[in-house]
């Protein structure tokens, strides 16, 4: 697949998307970011703001396996990944697998199940595969965990460990609509169901071909160098407790690659990094203050990004 057929795709989807969802145009094109790159996302917002309905007509539109998971408390790690059942009949064991076996799944409200049932997310996230009684099973691509957060309540939930937050390549929030965004949200709404109506427009072929087509976009070793200045401006601030790892500055590259594609170059911009960096390394440091609960992470990269000169050179690799 060529570079240019990956910005195709991408508005393919988007057009396709925009037909139910109204006004997330940029929260659209960071998880199809976080998708393309192999990564998985953390959408933080209160409920009813459409983060079911975004990623169902993200899973009907590139044909894949939508799942829904709703975390509780007495939810249990089985529920997630799948247990063999004994068959008395038959005097086997036959496997039932969870949710986890699907294209998109939606982890809702992640944060109120208990910390062993978080985890058993992580081998799926990382490795693209699950363990069951000692048999490891590998998972169909293209695969994305969307897990959901309610920031207003805190009472019954079980934050998540820095480890799980690892996992996410993004930490996004859905945002609230105009009130002209949400009279047209009315008005689609008043007589019809449009996600009963969304097609697929590519096949999870293509999209997979895109997942891998995306590592061919250029990165000049500055633009490297940009990114390792600001992960390493995130282990040396006085505000900060714990920075990011080594794994968070491959996030960042990865994303600036699949964001550089779906936005037609096949190169990656320092502006590119500037504009990733908050929702790739926000999640990830740890503040003396604590982390989550409004200690306004985002806006603390946003000012690292900001002290930190933007590279000049000729980074488009194309000889002067």
């Amino acid at each position: 697949m060529e570079l240019a057929e990956v910005r195709t795709i991408y508005t393919k989807v988007l057009e396709n998307v925009s037909k139910v969802i109204i006004g997330k145009e940029e929260l659209f094109s960071l998880i199809f970011t976080a998708l393309l790159s192999g990564g998985h996302v953390l959408l933080e917002d209160n409920p009813g703001t459409g983060k079911t309905t975004l990623a169902k007509c993200i899973a009907k539109s590139i044909e894949g396996e939508f799942r829904r998971v709703q975390f509780t408390p007495d939810l249990m790690p089985q529920d997630i990944t799948g247990l063999n059942i004994y068959d008395q009949k038959e005097g086997c064991f036959h496997l039932v697998k969870g949710p986890v076996f699907t294209n998109i799944l939606l982890a809702d409200e992640i944060n109120r199940a208990t910390p062993r049932t978080q985890s058993s997310l992580l081998e799926a996230m990382e490795e693209r595969q699950v363990t069951i009684d000692g048999d490891t099973l590998f998972l169909e691509e293209p695969f994305l965990v969307i897990a959901t957060e309610n920031p207003i309540e805190t009472s019954g939930t079980y934050p998540l460990p820095e480890a799980q937050l690892d996992r996410f390549m993004m930490k996004l929030s859905v945002g609230q609509l105009t009130a002209e965004e949400e009279v047209s949200v009315l008005k689609r709404f008043l007589t019809e169901q449009p996600l009963e109506d969304i097609q697929p427009v590519i096949k999870k072929e293509e999209l997979c071909a895109a997942i891998q087509t995306v590592r061919t976009v250029f990165v000049h070793e500055t633009v490297m160098n940009y990114i390792a200045m600001i992960a390493e401006a995130t282990r040396t601030s006085s505000k900060i407790m714990a920075g990011v790892s080594p794994r968070a500055s491959l996030a960042l590259l990865r994303t600036a690659q699949s964001f550089a594609a779906i936005s037609g170059r096949e190169f990656v911009t320092p502006e590119d990094v500037k504009f990733l960096a908050p929702y790739v390394f926000s999640h990830r440091i740890i503040t003396y203050q604590g982390t989550g609960r409004n200690h306004k992470e985002t806006e603390l990269i946003q000012e690292l990004v900001k002290a930190i000169p933007v590279p000049v050179e000729e980074w488009s690799g194309e000889k002067k």
